[in-house]
């Protein structure tokens, strides 16, 4: 499945910079389609997995999605430990800036301990599943006191192909101004990094907080897969 050694050939600095400029980035045919569709498959395995969401019985849209139960299967594992110590850079820097407390170890390992010791013991890996419709509300994926701040979306599956409409979707609240939306174009087994739940941006008088939430927009047609990487545990 997923060969942590692909990241080595990622622009790192373009995908920094990006997420300087706007709080999220893309890292293009991050999953090859074999791959995509191997784990799409996996949806319809309900031993894999801890628990399955109904979005519209709990008012977060329409459409579902399943937590993946410990221990992770080994390619989840994998992309999200490799994937962590490469965004803890600038996870760290972006506490600094807001003048957050605690900063996070280089071993994704390590972090887990953390959550794991503040009472935060269930993973959040997901898959998620939208058909004709469906969409995801904004929100934020914060489950506890623990929260790094950067989190990752793969899209498993073809737009206009598979499914039209579900456009991901990010938008930003800066200080006394009015939410700026974002419509992201993704395509199948790309990767989008982007902030949980705030990010620093730099003014005249220094850096000052903005609150970012993402959703997906309706669906018009077909069927829509997603893998999400969330780095912390859930209480």
């Amino acid at each position: 499945m997923y060969d942590a050694r692909s990241l080595e050939a990622i622009d790192w600095a373009g995908v920094e910079q990006h997420l300087e400029q706007d709080g999220w980035a893309i890292i293009r045919s991050l999953l090859s389609t074999e791959e995509c569709s191997a784990v799409s498959a996996l949806y319809s395995q309900p031993a894999l997995f801890r628990s399955r969401v109904i979005m519209a019985r709990h008012g977060f849209g329409r459409g579902e999605y399943q937590y993946f139960s410990y221990p992770l299967p080994q390619w989840v594992a994998g992309l999200r430990r490799s994937l962590y110590p490469r965004l803890v850079p600038i996870a760290n820097r972006w506490h600094e800036h807001m003048n957050l407390p605690g900063r996070f170890p280089e071993a994704h390992e390590a972090f887990i301990e953390r959550c794991h010791a503040a009472g935060q013991e269930r993973p959040t890996p997901l898959l998620l599943q939208y058909g004709p419709q469906d969409y995801n509300c904004l929100h934020q994926d914060v489950y506890g006191e623990q929260v790094f701040p950067l989190q990752v979306a793969i899209l498993l599956s073809e737009p206009d192909e598979d499914f039209t409409g579900g456009e991901f979707v990010l938008t930003e609240q800066r200080p006394r101004m009015q939410s700026r939306p974002q419509v992201i174009s993704l395509k199948r087994g790309d990767a989008l990094i982007f902030a949980v739940n705030q990010r620093p941006i730099q003014g005249v008088r220094g850096y000052y907080r903005v609150t970012m939430r993402h959703g997906v927009s309706r669906l018009n047609s077909g069927n829509r897969h997603t893998l999400g990487i969330i780095f912390h545990d859930a209480l």
